[in-house]
C-alpha cells in the first residue's frame, strides 16, 4: 500500500511540475504592447483614421482588452488628461498601459518609459507633436537636430505642455 501511495504522490508532484511550468511560460509570454489599428480605427480626440499614419501611431489598451488608437502622441495626451471630454465613457483606471511609436525606430515603446522632444521643426499627422523616443540619446539627437526645446518624460506632460503644442498649430 505504501509503494502505490509513493507512486501516487510522484505522479501528483510530477504533474504539479509540467503545470507550473507551463503556468510560468504561458505568464513569460510576451504580451504585444501595441496592437496594430484596424483600418477603421479613429482617433477618439480628433477622429482622424489612425492606420494612416503608422509612423505615429499611439494607443491604451484597457483593461478589458479593448483599445484606443491615437495620431499621435499629443492626442493620446489630450486623451489621458481628459478621457471624460471624447465620450469614450472611460476613465483613467480604465488604463492597463500605454504605448507611442519611436520616431527613429518606428516601433512601439512603453509611453511612460519613452522620452518625448518638444518643440520640433517636425510635424505629425496634426501639426505640431510631441516626437517619442524610446532612447535618451536618440531624443537628444533629435532636439539638436530638428529645434526642439526640451526633453520631457510621460508624468511631465500635462495641460501646460498641450497648450505650447496648440498655440503653434
Amino acid at each position: 500500500m505504501d509503494d502505490r501511495r509513493t507512486r501516487h504522490r510522484s505522479r501528483l508532484t510530477a504533474r504539479t511540475a509540467v503545470v507550473a511550468a507551463a503556468a510560468l511560460l504561458l505568464a513569460a509570454a510576451p504580451v504585444p504592447l501595441a496592437p496594430r489599428p484596424g483600418p477603421e480605427a479613429k482617433c477618439p480626440v480628433c477622429g482622424m483614421f489612425v492606420a494612416k499614419y503608422p509612423d505615429w501611431v499611439a494607443g491604451v489598451v484597457f483593461r478589458d482588452g479593448t483599445t484606443a488608437h491615437f495620431d499621435g502622441a499629443k492626442d493620446l495626451f489630450k486623451f489621458l488628461l481628459h478621457p471624460e471630454r471624447y465620450g469614450t465613457g472611460r476613465k483613467a483606471g480604465d488604463v492597463e498601459r500605454i504605448y507611442v511609436t519611436d520616431y527613429y525606430a518606428v516601433t512601439p515603446v512603453d509611453a511612460h518609459a519613452a522620452f518625448y522632444v518638444l518643440g520640433s521643426d517636425v510635424y505629425g499627422p496634426m501639426g505640431t507633436e510631441l516626437v517619442p523616443f524610446e532612447k535618451r540619446a536618440d531624443a537628444e539627437e533629435f532636439l539638436k537636430d530638428h529645434k526642439g526645446t526640451a526633453i520631457l518624460r510621460f508624468q511631465e506632460v500635462g495641460d501646460p505642455t498641450i497648450r505650447t503644442l496648440q498655440a503653434v498649430e
